[in-house]
């Protein structure tokens, strides 16, 4: 049974460089570390590493799997996404930190899923109407993550007891996972603009 099969993949049709594309880029970039770290060889473990290493023909550097496979994707998150450094930084220490052996890859990616429904959960319901923001105000935009994250960080009088159980569990995860406020703000804004970029049903147009 592989490793990463608790990541749910979207099987509807998107255009390429959208948000399933993200989310599978970020999957790959994760097994790619915990192969090289660990020196995981059993390629079946890593389904959608396999996959991305087949369909682009990356050949194995130095006999190592990973090392080869972590840098190309992150030239396609840099060149598709502007993803920076610090980002692929932070989740390398986040691996390193919590990742000493195979046995513990499956707590830490489970912790992973954890914090990326909670938060994302979180996000769709505070922010709201603000998706309605049109695309073109990327400062705006930017700038109304940057709220939510430190609210969702710092606020402690929510009036909804879910959201406030759902809001420390976040912050749990991220004690834990070792993220930064700032590594949060440019991984949600960049979901939260390709999410914009998405068809949407016409009962649940909010705006361009």
């Amino acid at each position: 049974m592989a490793l990463f099969n608790f990541f749910k993949k979207n099987k509807s049709t998107e255009k390429i460089g959208g948000m399933e594309d993200f989310m599978t880029l970020i999957r790959v970039y994760y097994q790619s570390v915990l192969a090289a770290n660990l020196g995981i060889t059993n390629i079946g473990m890593l389904p959608d590493l396999a996959t991305f290493k087949r369909s682009l023909k990356i050949a194995t550097q130095n006999n190592k799997l990973g090392v080869a496979e972590r840098s190309r994707c992150k030239k396609m998150l840099e060149q598709l996404y502007g993803m920076n450094e610090n980002f692929f930084k932070e989740i390398d220490l986040s691996i390193k930190k919590n990742c000493k052996n195979i046995n513990s890859v499956q707590p830490y990616l489970f912790a992973f899923q954890g914090f990326n429904n909670d938060l994302m959960m979180l996000v769709g319901n505070l922010m709201q109407w603000k998706f309605r923001v049109p695309g073109i105000f990327k400062k705006l935009l930017h700038s109304m993550t940057e709220k939510i994250i430190n609210d969702i960080l710092t606020k402690n009088n929510w009036k909804d007891q879910a959201t406030f159980k759902t809001v420390y569990a976040v912050r749990q995860y991220k004690e834990k996972l070792g993220y930064s406020e700032a590594w949060m703000v440019e991984y949600v804004y960049k979901i939260v603009t390709l999410a914009k970029k998405e068809p949407r049903p016409q009962a649940e147009e909010m705006g361009k």
